[in-house]
């Protein structure tokens, strides 16, 4: 297709990016103005990236590749982050946690590394967040809030609201609580020997020399000039100074920050800005079902352990469904999104443009996803290695290739990751959890019957040639209907509970025609003989 084509298919497409485009182009068309549009994720290096951080970026990401879809207009996506802000607490998972105490309230930027490798624990997180980001291959311009602060790149929005003062104490005070009312103000000033960010009431203003007069922790009175970096925002104050001073356009954030995000909305228009467009996508749950947050330290999953047990796409992909809905994340949603993720990159081939651009692979790659041939899927993956108990890839490509003998790490190198990742998630989860029991008087007759079948596929070819997957999964209705299992899942839960140790498992016509009719049939022979339960 051409680019006006897609674009017609695009301007149609339900696809959520592409819902989130069009709202953002019809913002643009009532503001005005020229120059790259701005989109903008905002990041806390109080601790280290997790996981919000990655689903922030990547769904932010998307929306900017289908905007540009759409639109003529450059754009450009800056990474901020909020490095100035003080240090509330010290975080759990880092080293020399008694140092760091002793520099509580000062700017991430002025408290020193834990780690000992950078020059304050800000500039180590923040060097972890850019490896991250460059990691996945994102676009973006890097913006540290000390160095905007600092370098006077603030300085005309903070002069503003100095002006606006009055207005944006209207604003925030209604939405506090009495005692915080007493003590709020939107300027923290940085205290000039301690480097502490103060929460301290303002006692005057004075906007034409641009400085506030307020009242130290200490007690002392002190006037202070509001730019150069002796001041930051309150926080929905510092959101709504970052819209203003650097013209963001887009910007997303969870369903919690619902309230702060019209806040900072109704203080940007009292500084005579407009809004960002933007999104509000629900929270992560943890296996338990409650919200993950950074503050509850429940984050059951990372980053890293992702990409332990499955491929990156398959995370952008977890990221890319459902946003608005709130989301399991733990280990278990692994296999199920890679496969899911498999299957959307196999259909798009042959889909037509309307449905190649609301298949989640356009999005995740960007318009043009790879075109590669998976012959097997991640949970086949998983119960090939469950029920061989072999933790070897070559072993696995022998199975592999009797499916299809064309099939070779080197031209299948997707498929080879999946093997790679498939042997580290049935070592850290499946085998530990496997638990075989003995079948059941009439699971015993439906097994030597479903054995005998098998005998006769593989008597019927050679070595059990001809016999593919469907004509194998025929048979395997066939015993449970004969053997009367109502209703008839129980007959394949039985299958994975006595011949592989749990509870789901693959098509199994599929894993049959991968494993191997001989080596099914030994299987079913050990969990006929007690082996396996015992």
């Amino acid at each position: 297709m051409t680019d006006a084509q897609i674009r017609d298919v695009a301007a149609a497409s339900k696809a959520w990016p592409f819902e989130e485009a069009r709202k953002l182009i019809q913002r643009l068309e009532r503001a005005g103005g020229e120059g790259p549009v701005i989109f903008q994720t905002g990041y806390g290096p109080s601790g280290l990236p997790h996981m919000g951080t990655f689903g922030e970026v990547v769904r932010t990401s998307m929306v900017r590749h289908a905007f540009e879809t759409l639109s003529d207009r450059p754009t450009k996506l800056i990474c901020f982050s909020d490095d100035m802000d003080g240090m509330r607490k010290v975080p759990g998972n880092v080293p020399n946690q008694d140092m760091l105490a002793q520099h509580l309230g000062r700017s991430l930027t002025s408290v020193p590394d834990p780690f000992g490798t950078h020059e304050s624990f800000a500039h180590h997180n923040n060097d972890r967040l850019r490896a991250f980001l460059d990691q996945f291959g994102f676009e973006y311009e890097f913006l540290s809030s000390t160095e905007c602060y600092k370098s006077g790149r603030f300085n005309g929005a903070l002069l503003r609201m100095l002006q606006v003062y009055d207005q944006i104490m209207e604003i925030v005070l209604p939405t506090l609580g009495e005692e915080r009312r007493a003590t709020y103000s939107p300027f923290l000033p940085v205290h000039p020997e301690s480097g502490v960010v103060q929460q301290v009431p303002v006692l005057e203003c004075d906007v034409a020399n641009g400085t506030i007069l307020y009242r130290s922790e200490d007690g002392e009175e002190l006037e202070t000039p509001v730019t150069d970096g002796n001041c930051k925002m309150q926080w929905r104050a510092d959101w709504a100074l970052r819209w203003f001073a650097l013209g963001v356009d887009y910007e997303m954030a969870g369903k919690d920050l619902i309230d702060s995000v019209r806040l900072s909305g109704r203080i940007v228009r009292a500084l005579g800005g407009t809004p960002p467009e933007g999104f509000n996508f629900e929270l992560f749950l943890d296996e338990h079902g409650a919200r993950i947050s950074k503050s509850k330290g429940n984050e059951s999953i990372t980053v890293d352990d992702w990409l332990r047990y499955a491929p990156d796409e398959s995370l952008a992909y977890y990221m890319f469904q459902r946003p608005r809905q709130a989301k399991r994340l733990y280990f278990d949603v692994i296999p199920k999104a890679v496969d899911e993720y498999v299957t959307f990159l196999d259909r798009y081939p042959e889909q037509e443009a309307k449905d190649r651009l609301a298949n989640p692979v356009w999005h995740i790659h960007n318009g043009e996803p790879p075109a590669e041939y998976i012959p097997a899927s991640f949970n086949l993956l998983l119960n090939l290695v469950s029920a061989s108990n072999a933790e070897d890839r070559d072993i696995l490509w022998g199975f592999i290739n009797r499916y299809d003998p064309d099939a070779h790490p080197d031209n299948h190198p997707f498929l080879d990751r999946l093997v790679g990742y498939a042997i580290n998630y049935y070592h850290d989860f499946v085998k530990p959890a496997k638990q075989y029991r003995p079948p059941t008087e009439q699971e015993r007759e439906a097994l030597s019957d479903l054995k005998a079948r098998l005998q006769g596929l593989l008597t019927d070819g050679a070595d059990g040639a001809g016999a593919d997957g469907e004509a194998i999964q025929t048979v395997v209705y066939e015993v449970g209907k004969a053997h009367e299992f109502e209703p008839l899942r129980a007959w394949f839960g039985a299958l994975y509970e006595t011949l592989l140790g749990q509870t789901h498992g693959p098509r199994f016509g599929s894993f049959v025609e991968i494993y191997g009719l001989e080596e099914t049939i030994a299987l079913i022979e050990g969990a006929l003989a007690g082996k396996f339960a015992a």
